[in-house]
């Protein structure tokens, strides 16, 4: 039941420990928060599940390491609710719902257009509810744009931009923002993911914003074969991808986004759990 203080997204955190309580009141901008991770993922398993599974698959449901990547996200927030975590308006919230988005390119071009996904799950999904979920939103991306681009649109047309702006920010800090834009809006999620690897390119570190309610950055890159040194201490080669991590490091502590990254990487590695429901 909704209380006093709570927001429509999200429910106050009315016992947290006096730290937690006041690094938002000294620290109040989600973007001068930011900590860094770097996990590097072994591909051989996930790879050999892939080519397993996706044999005769139709198109539309074909796994991709991508959709791992977000399915295993998603169980990982789900499993460690701390990372589920956000701050507005000086406050700790507990996120209502768990979901994420992603950027996909229209087309692999100078002048291809960008347009924003977002999928949300709950404890029945599994790893093949949530990856034909995510190649639907790439395909409806690449079709037409997605009801967050369009809101932007149409507010460009608008005079006043400026009080426009500051009107937003506004209703945003304090928990007033239309539950409709919330329903599209990707920086109102989980967790908010950008896969280079599929450019070309190796990971960098993306940034927080301050607008919305994210908590969580990740991005994927390329795939690499690298030097590695076995048990018995031989050389051999392996092949890797990279994740970083950009994490409000208010919301929780070390420990505790390091025992949540562990899990992710489990899942990642062994994407077979995966196939189980969220809350399993």
């Amino acid at each position: 039941m909704r209380r006093w203080g709570d927001r429509r997204d999200g429910k106050l955190l009315r016992d947290i420990d006096s730290m937690h309580y006041i690094m938002p009141l000294m620290y109040p901008n989600r973007c001068d928060n930011e900590a860094y991770i770097t996990m590097d993922i072994e591909l051989e398993g996930l790879e050999s599940f892939i080519k397993k599974n996706n044999e005769g698959r139709p198109a539309e449901e074909q796994y991709s390491i991508f959709g791992i990547i977000i399915a295993a996200m998603l169980k990982t927030i789900y499993k460690r609710p701390q990372m589920n975590r956000f701050i507005a308006n000086k406050n700790m919230y507990q996120r209502n719902g768990l979901s994420a988005a992603f950027t996909v390119k229209k087309e692999l071009s100078d002048d291809g257009e960008e347009t924003l996904a977002r999928i949300v799950a709950d404890k029945d999904d599994t790893l093949e509810t949530i990856q034909r979920q995510v190649n639907e939103q790439i395909r409806q991306c690449k079709m037409q744009d997605d009801a967050s681009t369009e809101s932007m649109n149409f507010i460009q047309k608008l005079p006043f931009k400026h009080f426009i702006g500051w009107i937003a920010r506004w209703a945003d800090r304090h928990g007033l923002m239309p539950a409709s834009v919330i329903a599209t809006d990707p920086y109102q999620c989980s967790v908010v993911l950008t896969n280079l690897g599929s450019i070309g390119m190796n990971i960098g570190y993306h940034h927080l914003m301050n607008w919305g309610t994210t908590s969580i950055f990740v991005v994927v890159g390329k795939k690499l074969t690298v030097p590695s040194f076995d048990r018995k201490g031989n050389l051999t080669m392996k092949r890797i991808m990279k994740l970083s991590f950009t994490i409000d490091e208010r919301i929780s502590d070390g420990y505790y986004y390091a025992k949540s990254l562990s899990l992710l990487k489990k899942l990642v590695e062994n994407p077979e759990l995966l196939q189980r429901r969220i809350e399993e």
